[in-house]
Protein backbone atom coordinates (compact mmCIF):
# COMPACT_ATOMS: atom_id res chain seq x y z
CA UNK A 1 0.00 0.00 0.00
CA UNK A 2 1.55 3.77 -0.94
CA UNK A 3 0.19 6.23 1.22
CA UNK A 4 1.04 10.28 -0.60
CA UNK A 5 0.63 13.48 1.43
CA UNK A 6 -0.62 15.72 -0.47
CA UNK A 7 -1.58 18.18 2.40
CA UNK A 8 -1.14 18.34 6.41
CA UNK A 9 -1.22 21.57 6.67
CA UNK A 10 -3.98 23.06 9.06
CA UNK A 11 -4.04 26.33 6.78
CA UNK A 12 -2.71 27.31 3.67
CA UNK A 13 0.06 29.47 3.00
CA UNK A 14 3.12 29.30 0.18
CA UNK A 15 4.14 25.60 0.28
CA UNK A 16 1.14 24.76 2.93
CA UNK A 17 -1.80 22.51 1.82
CA UNK A 18 -4.45 21.36 4.16
CA UNK A 19 -5.28 17.90 5.23
CA UNK A 20 -5.22 15.01 2.58
CA UNK A 21 -3.78 11.86 1.52
CA UNK A 22 -3.86 9.52 -1.54
CA UNK A 23 -3.86 6.15 -0.86
CA UNK A 24 -2.38 4.35 -3.59
CA UNK A 25 -3.94 5.42 -7.13
CA UNK A 26 -7.70 5.92 -6.36
CA UNK A 27 -8.20 6.77 -2.57
CA UNK A 28 -8.21 10.18 -0.67
CA UNK A 29 -8.31 10.38 2.87
CA UNK A 30 -9.91 13.79 3.15
CA UNK A 31 -9.60 15.99 0.37
CA UNK A 32 -7.79 19.77 1.52
CA UNK A 33 -6.34 22.31 -0.72
CA UNK A 34 -3.32 19.45 -1.22
CA UNK A 35 -5.95 17.93 -3.93
CA UNK A 36 -5.28 20.65 -6.42
CA UNK A 37 -1.71 19.58 -6.36
CA UNK A 38 -2.61 16.31 -7.99
CA UNK A 39 -2.87 16.30 -12.23
CA UNK A 40 -6.17 15.90 -13.88
CA UNK A 41 -5.37 12.15 -14.54
CA UNK A 42 -4.32 11.53 -10.81
CA UNK A 43 -7.59 13.08 -9.85
CA UNK A 44 -9.80 11.18 -12.90
CA UNK A 45 -8.56 7.71 -10.84
CA UNK A 46 -10.23 8.38 -7.30
CA UNK A 47 -13.05 6.37 -6.93
CA UNK A 48 -13.22 6.54 -2.93
CA UNK A 49 -12.94 9.62 -1.22
CA UNK A 50 -13.03 8.89 3.00
CA UNK A 51 -13.97 12.23 4.92
CA UNK A 52 -12.81 12.59 8.71
CA UNK A 53 -15.54 15.26 9.50
CA UNK A 54 -17.28 18.49 7.80
CA UNK A 55 -14.66 21.48 8.02
CA UNK A 56 -13.12 23.28 5.55
CA UNK A 57 -9.88 22.16 5.64
CA UNK A 58 -10.87 18.68 4.98
CA UNK A 59 -13.56 19.09 2.60
CA UNK A 60 -12.29 22.50 0.65
CA UNK A 61 -10.86 20.43 -2.67
CA UNK A 62 -13.94 18.05 -3.24
CA UNK A 63 -16.05 20.00 -5.18
CA UNK A 64 -14.05 21.67 -7.00
CA UNK A 65 -12.16 18.32 -7.62
CA UNK A 66 -15.52 17.05 -8.95
CA UNK A 67 -16.29 19.47 -11.26
CA UNK A 68 -13.03 18.77 -12.60
CA UNK A 69 -13.06 15.09 -13.60
CA UNK A 70 -16.70 14.65 -13.81
CA UNK A 71 -16.12 14.79 -17.68
CA UNK A 72 -13.70 12.06 -17.80
CA UNK A 73 -15.57 9.39 -15.68
CA UNK A 74 -17.91 7.21 -16.44
CA UNK A 75 -18.63 5.93 -12.69
CA UNK A 76 -19.45 8.46 -9.50
CA UNK A 77 -17.18 9.04 -6.97
CA UNK A 78 -18.04 7.34 -3.63
CA UNK A 79 -17.68 9.31 -0.68
CA UNK A 80 -17.62 7.74 2.88
CA UNK A 81 -18.17 9.90 5.75
CA UNK A 82 -20.14 9.98 8.90
CA UNK A 83 -23.48 10.41 8.42
CA UNK A 84 -23.76 14.17 9.97
CA UNK A 85 -20.87 15.20 7.98
CA UNK A 86 -22.93 13.84 4.83
CA UNK A 87 -25.66 15.83 6.01
CA UNK A 88 -23.67 18.96 6.37
CA UNK A 89 -21.96 18.45 2.76
CA UNK A 90 -25.50 18.25 1.22
CA UNK A 91 -26.82 21.34 3.38
CA UNK A 92 -24.09 23.74 3.38
CA UNK A 93 -22.35 22.93 -0.05
CA UNK A 94 -23.72 20.76 -2.39
CA UNK A 95 -27.01 22.52 -2.25
CA UNK A 96 -27.05 24.55 -5.70
CA UNK A 97 -26.38 27.33 -3.60
CA UNK A 98 -22.74 27.35 -3.00
CA UNK A 99 -22.48 24.08 -5.78
CA UNK A 100 -24.31 22.21 -7.25
CA UNK A 101 -25.54 18.93 -5.98
CA UNK A 102 -23.28 16.45 -7.85
CA UNK A 103 -24.98 13.54 -6.02
CA UNK A 104 -28.34 14.18 -8.59
CA UNK A 105 -26.41 15.48 -11.40
CA UNK A 106 -26.53 14.59 -14.67
CA UNK A 107 -29.27 12.41 -13.35
CA UNK A 108 -30.35 10.94 -10.00
CA UNK A 109 -29.59 7.84 -11.19
CA UNK A 110 -26.28 8.38 -13.01
CA UNK A 111 -24.78 10.48 -10.67
CA UNK A 112 -21.00 12.62 -10.05
CA UNK A 113 -20.77 11.52 -6.59
CA UNK A 114 -22.92 9.17 -4.04
CA UNK A 115 -23.13 9.33 -0.46
CA UNK A 116 -22.29 6.40 1.90
CA UNK A 117 -22.86 6.57 6.03
CA UNK A 118 -19.62 5.80 7.81
CA UNK A 119 -20.03 4.63 11.38
CA UNK A 120 -17.23 4.74 14.05
CA UNK A 121 -15.86 1.03 14.63
CA UNK A 122 -16.92 0.65 10.71
CA UNK A 123 -15.11 -1.80 8.14
CA UNK A 124 -14.83 -1.12 4.41
CA UNK A 125 -13.17 -3.36 1.83
CA UNK A 126 -12.32 -2.03 -1.28
CA UNK A 127 -10.49 -0.89 -3.82
CA UNK A 128 -7.78 -3.19 -2.45
CA UNK A 129 -7.60 -2.24 1.50
CA UNK A 130 -9.14 -2.17 4.42
CA UNK A 131 -10.74 1.23 5.80
CA UNK A 132 -11.95 1.29 9.86
CA UNK A 133 -13.42 4.81 11.16
CA UNK A 134 -11.83 5.24 14.31
CA UNK A 135 -13.35 7.16 17.15
CA UNK A 136 -12.40 11.24 17.23
CA UNK A 137 -13.28 13.56 19.83
CA UNK A 138 -13.99 17.23 17.88
CA UNK A 139 -16.00 19.91 17.42
CA UNK A 140 -18.18 18.49 15.56
CA UNK A 141 -18.61 14.62 14.64
CA UNK A 142 -15.31 12.82 13.23
CA UNK A 143 -13.57 10.28 12.98
CA UNK A 144 -10.01 8.88 12.26
CA UNK A 145 -8.98 6.28 9.85
CA UNK A 146 -6.76 3.27 10.32
CA UNK A 147 -5.72 2.08 6.38
CA UNK A 148 -4.13 -1.78 5.48
CA UNK A 149 -3.79 -3.26 1.98
CA UNK A 150 -5.45 -6.54 2.71
CA UNK A 151 -2.55 -8.80 2.20
CA UNK A 152 -0.82 -6.85 5.26
CA UNK A 153 -1.16 -6.94 8.69
CA UNK A 154 0.31 -3.60 9.90
CA UNK A 155 -1.87 -0.24 9.73
CA UNK A 156 -1.51 3.08 8.95
CA UNK A 157 -3.07 5.17 11.70
CA UNK A 158 -4.57 8.95 11.39
CA UNK A 159 -5.72 10.60 14.04
CA UNK A 160 -8.54 12.95 12.48
CA UNK A 161 -8.53 16.01 14.17
CA UNK A 162 -9.37 15.04 17.91
CA UNK A 163 -8.55 16.49 21.55
CA UNK A 164 -8.00 13.56 24.35
CA UNK A 165 -9.39 10.53 22.97
CA UNK A 166 -9.17 7.11 25.04
CA UNK A 167 -11.74 5.61 22.68
CA UNK A 168 -8.99 6.05 19.93
CA UNK A 169 -6.09 4.25 22.10
CA UNK A 170 -8.42 1.53 23.16
CA UNK A 171 -9.26 0.34 18.90
CA UNK A 172 -5.66 1.55 18.21
CA UNK A 173 -3.57 -0.57 20.52
CA UNK A 174 -5.62 -3.98 19.58
CA UNK A 175 -3.71 -2.69 15.65
CA UNK A 176 -0.26 -3.55 14.46
CA UNK A 177 0.67 -0.15 13.70
CA UNK A 178 3.64 0.55 10.92
CA UNK A 179 2.89 4.20 10.88
CA UNK A 180 0.60 6.81 13.27
CA UNK A 181 -0.25 10.17 11.96
CA UNK A 182 -1.13 12.46 14.72
CA UNK A 183 -2.92 15.96 14.49
CA UNK A 184 -0.80 18.82 16.71
CA UNK A 185 -2.67 22.21 15.16
CA UNK A 186 -1.39 24.10 18.37
CA UNK A 187 1.66 25.48 19.97
CA UNK A 188 1.35 25.56 24.32
CA UNK A 189 1.45 29.23 23.96
CA UNK A 190 -2.32 28.66 22.39
CA UNK A 191 -2.79 25.60 24.67
CA UNK A 192 -5.72 27.20 25.62
CA UNK A 193 -7.47 28.02 21.97
CA UNK A 194 -6.06 24.30 21.39
CA UNK A 195 -8.46 23.10 24.22
CA UNK A 196 -11.45 25.33 23.19
CA UNK A 197 -11.60 23.91 19.92
CA UNK A 198 -10.83 20.44 20.37
CA UNK A 199 -7.24 20.05 19.08
CA UNK A 200 -3.86 19.07 20.73
CA UNK A 201 -1.28 20.86 21.79
CA UNK A 202 2.12 19.54 22.68
CA UNK A 203 1.94 18.56 26.18
CA UNK A 204 -1.37 17.17 25.33
CA UNK A 205 0.08 15.17 22.41
CA UNK A 206 2.73 13.28 24.46
CA UNK A 207 -0.09 12.48 26.90
CA UNK A 208 -1.89 10.86 24.05
CA UNK A 209 0.73 9.41 23.24
CA UNK A 210 1.75 7.64 26.12
CA UNK A 211 -1.33 5.44 25.90
CA UNK A 212 0.56 4.26 22.91
CA UNK A 213 1.90 0.82 24.07
CA UNK A 214 3.99 0.32 20.63
CA UNK A 215 6.24 1.82 21.55
CA UNK A 216 9.35 2.54 18.40
CA UNK A 217 6.50 3.06 15.66
CA UNK A 218 7.35 6.14 14.08
CA UNK A 219 4.78 8.74 14.60
CA UNK A 220 4.24 12.26 12.49
CA UNK A 221 3.14 15.29 13.44
CA UNK A 222 0.09 16.84 11.38
CA UNK A 223 -1.99 19.92 10.85
CA UNK A 224 0.28 22.40 12.46
CA UNK A 225 -0.60 25.76 11.77
CA UNK A 226 2.47 27.57 9.29
CA UNK A 227 2.66 30.31 11.79
CA UNK A 228 3.46 27.69 14.26
CA UNK A 229 5.23 24.54 12.98
CA UNK A 230 8.19 25.73 14.23
CA UNK A 231 7.38 26.60 17.84
CA UNK A 232 5.08 23.31 18.13
CA UNK A 233 7.87 21.16 16.95
CA UNK A 234 10.77 22.83 18.99
CA UNK A 235 7.89 22.25 22.32
CA UNK A 236 7.47 18.30 21.40
CA UNK A 237 11.28 18.18 20.86
CA UNK A 238 12.15 19.82 24.08
CA UNK A 239 9.14 17.88 25.78
CA UNK A 240 10.37 14.65 24.63
CA UNK A 241 14.19 15.34 25.44
CA UNK A 242 12.89 15.89 28.92
CA UNK A 243 11.13 12.18 29.11
CA UNK A 244 14.07 10.68 27.16
CA UNK A 245 16.24 11.45 30.13
CA UNK A 246 14.46 9.94 32.60
CA UNK A 247 15.16 6.31 30.44
CA UNK A 248 19.01 7.06 31.38
CA UNK A 249 19.81 5.91 27.57
CA UNK A 250 17.14 3.28 27.37
CA UNK A 251 14.96 3.29 23.71
CA UNK A 252 13.19 6.38 23.50
CA UNK A 253 9.75 5.67 23.68
CA UNK A 254 8.77 7.66 20.79
CA UNK A 255 9.93 8.89 16.84
CA UNK A 256 8.69 11.66 16.37
CA UNK A 257 9.13 13.74 13.09
CA UNK A 258 7.24 16.26 11.40
CA UNK A 259 4.77 15.59 8.12
CA UNK A 260 5.32 17.45 4.85
CA UNK A 261 3.56 17.33 2.09
CA UNK A 262 5.13 15.76 -0.82
CA UNK A 263 5.81 12.71 1.17
CA UNK A 264 5.27 9.23 0.32
CA UNK A 265 5.69 6.08 2.13
CA UNK A 266 5.12 2.43 1.32
CA UNK A 267 3.67 -0.01 3.46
Amino acid sequence: MKVRVLGCSGAIAKDCRTTSFLIDDNILIDAGTGVGDLTLDEMRKIDHVFLTHSHLDHIAALPLMLDAVASLRQTPVQIHALPHTLEALSQHVFNNIIWPDFSSIPSAANPFMRFHPLHVGEQRATAGVIVEALPAVHTVPAVGYAVRGKDRKEWWVFSGDTERNPAFWERVNELPVAMLVMETAFSERESALARRSLHLSPQSLLAELHLFRQRGCPVYITHTKPAETDVIMGEIGEFLAAEEANFAGATPPFIIQWLRAGQQFAL
